[in-house]
């Protein structure tokens, strides 16, 4: 009977936790649709000398996921520095997360939930990925924005980048992407408060574009260009 009863309130622990565990995550998400609908920088100061940027999310195909766009001629030399940038491109393309996803998840095909797992609990670093093209791509999504707000932009991508005791960025040789495809190791560590999607938007918000309050999804920001 003793050891029924044991059974019996390992059992309810085990439905509690997982109760609890879902409560969490079905709250996690509410609150992020929420404050994804906020809109700060609603309106840009300055409407001279308007520069295009562009933002781009890779579809729910390969994973959603943000990146931002710049034409590589808006780029300040030090966000230049130590990048491959080919004469004949014209835009680079960065993206923030997790350095172990990037590094064993380079297509869904590969994707195992022990990496999604790592990405989201534990501290890992972090890296940048950049991508160079000769020519503006058909779902990139242009935003329209004036020099102080491009010069931020700017400065927020370089601040992301960690570098060496040089101040050189630190190179990740790799052979899963094509060549126009560099990673570099980045600030920051990846967490359910800081995704791939929050770091686009923390470069829209600081630059002074408009941009969620916070958002853990991609149409979090989408949605303010649509």
């Amino acid at each position: 009977m003793l050891a029924v009863k044991r059974k019996f309130s390992f059992l309810k622990k085990t439905v509690k936790y997982y109760c609890y565990s879902i409560a969490v995550v079905v709250v996690y998400v509410l609150f992020s649709i929420v404050l994804s609908y906020i809109t700060v920088n609603k309106n840009s100061e300055n409407t001279n000398d308007l520069k295009t940027v562009y933002l781009h999310s890779n579809g729910v195909h390969y994973g959603v996921h943000l990146s931002v766009i710049l034409p590589i001629k808006s780029m300040s030399d030090v966000l230049k520095k130590d990048l491959i940038l080919p004469e004949s491109h014209q835009f680079a393309k960065f993206g923030w997360g997790d350095k172990d996803f990037y590094m064993n998840v380079p297509t869904w095909n590969d994707f195992k939930v022990k990496y999604a797992f790592g990405a989201f609990f534990l501290d890992h670093p972090t890296l940048i990925h950049v991508k160079t093209y000769k020519s503006k791509q058909e779902r990139w999504i242009p935003i329209k924005a004036n020099e102080e707000e491009v010069r931020r932009l700017n400065n927020f991508l370089e601040a992301s980048f960690k570098l060496d005791n040089k101040s050189d960025k630190i190179f990740i040789p790799q052979n899963l992407y094509t060549n126009n495809d560099a990673l570099f190791e980045a600030e920051g560590s990846y967490s359910p408060i800081k995704t791939c999607n929050t770091w686009v938007n923390n470069s829209f918000k600081q630059s002074g574009l408009k941009a969620s309050f916070w958002t853990l999804f991609d149409f979090g920001l989408l949605n303010k260009y649509n």
